[in-house]
């Protein structure tokens, strides 16, 4: 293995590595500012509280999303390439929750330009329930001596869905 994942060594129905999180006040609220969110409910418990009717502060969108990148990029390694990301929030993550990534592979492809991409779904949970749900797709190396980091113009297209 070269320290990294390459797009013949994932199938589907592979499930990475889950990545567990204890959730704090600081979480959110570093999160909320690295993505200069200023809304109160990210950073204020009286106001999340009082005016929103939730329980405490919550994770933002960036924030989540950061956190879903970083759950798939730590197990492609350097060189996984987030080519597309969609998710649902089903419901908030707030201070004292501890979240778990977990993911199960549901496709496989190498695109008309020979960039290989594998497909994800992958679940935030808190306990039993699926606080938010994504779809990635990540472009992962060919073999040693391909990069999707070094792909531009038309040797990249992260819309590519195996159809091509």
């Amino acid at each position: 293995m070269t320290g990294y994942l390459l797009h013949g060594d994932v199938s589907v129905g592979d499930t990475p590595p889950p990545l567990g999180v204890d959730v704090t006040a600081t979480t959110v609220v570093l999160g909320a500012l690295a993505s200069r969110d200023w809304r109160p409910m990210h950073h204020d418990k009286n106001f999340a509280v009082e005016r929103n009717g939730t329980q405490d502060i919550f994770l933002n969108t960036p924030n989540q999303a950061a956190w879903f990148e970083r759950y798939v990029t730590d197990w492609t390694g350097p060189t996984g390439r987030l080519g597309r990301m969609t998710f649902r929030m089903n419901t908030s993550v707030f201070p004292g929750d501890h979240m778990v990534f977990d993911a199960t592979v549901t496709g496989t492809h190498v695109d008309a330009v020979g960039c290989g991409w594998v497909e994800l779904d992958v679940a935030l949970m808190v306990g039993d329930v699926a606080t938010t749900t994504c779809a990635v797709q990540v472009a992962l190396p060919i073999d040693d001596d391909d990069n999707p980091w070094n792909r531009r113009g038309d040797s990249w297209h992260p819309d590519s869905k195996g159809d091509n």
